[in-house]
C-alpha cells in the first residue's frame, strides 16, 4: 500500500495553502543518518479531515530519530492534550531541530539534556511511564534545557494551521476576526460580569 506523507512545513503568520512538500522514506535516507520521526493520525482526527494523507513525516537536519522522540516525548508532558496529534507535537522539535543546527550551544544543550533523562530512565526516556516522565520534567523545570524546550513549545505548538485545527480557532491566522469568531465559544468557564468585560475593539 502506497501512502503519501505530509509535510510538517506550515506558514505561520498568514493563512496560505500548505504546500505540499512529502519527505521520502527511503532506506537510503535512514541509513545515511538521517533523524526520521513518522507517524499516522487517527481516522477520527480533525487534522485527517484537512491534511493530505493521514501519514506523516518529519526529516530532522541535526538531531536522530531518538533523540527526536525523547523531545517530543518531552513537549507532550510539558503541554499535555490527551486527543492533540503526534504530528503537531513534531512541529516543535523540527523547530529545536533547526535552532540546534544554527547553534552548537543549543544541540549540546539539548543534547546534553537528552542524555541526563536516558540516564534517569536507565535506557529510553521516551518509553518511561507517564507518571515517572512528569516527575522527572518537574525535577528539570529550572534547567536550560527544560527553558529553551518549553520557550521553543509555546510558540511552535499553538501557532500553526494543524493547532488552529485541532483547538477550533474561529478565523484566519493573522487576523482580528478570533474576536468575533471563536473568543466567546467556551463554555467551561462562568460568563465574567459585564463590566468586567470591556468593550470589544471596532478595528
Amino acid at each position: 500500500m502506497q501512502t503519501k506523507p505530509i509535510t510538517l512545513s506550515l506558514e505561520r503568520e498568514h493563512a496560505r495553502p500548505m504546500q505540499k512538500a512529502p519527505i521520502s522514506l527511503t532506506r537510503r535516507a535512514l541509513l545515511k543518518g538521517t533523524g526520521v520521526l513518522f507517524g499516522t493520525l487517527a481516522v477520527s482526527s480533525t487534522l485527517a479531515l484537512i491534511a493530505p494523507s493521514r501519514v506523516w513525516a518529519l526529516e530532522l537536519k541535526t538531531l536522530n530519530e531518538h533523540e527526536g522522540k525523547v523531545l517530543l516525548a518531552l513537549v507532550k508532558r510539558i503541554y499535555p492534550h490527551a486527543t492533540l496529534e503526534d504530528a503537531v507535537y513534531a512541529l516543535v522539535v523540527k523547530d529545536l531541530d533547526g535552532k540546534a543546527s544554527g547553534t552548537a550551544d543549543v544541540r549540546a544543550q539539548l543534547t546534553d539534556g537528552i542524555r541526563k533523562l536516558d540516564k534517569q530512565a536507565g535506557g529510553d526516556w521516551a518509553a518511561r511511564p507517564v507518571a515517572d516522565q512528569d516527575r522527572d520534567v518537574a525535577a528539570i523545570a529550572d534547567t536550560p534545557f527544560f527553558q529553551t524546550v518549553r520557550s521553543t513549545a509555546v510558540v511552535s505548538l499553538y501557532s500553526n494551521a494543524l493547532a488552529y485545527a485541532h483547538f477550533g480557532y474561529g478565523a484566519q491566522a493573522g487576523d482580528g476576526g478570533y474576536l468575533y469568531k471563536g473568543f466567546d465559544d467556551l463554555s467551561w468557564l462562568p460568563d465574567p460580569p459585564e463590566q468586567d468585560s470591556g468593550p470589544i475593539p471596532a478595528n
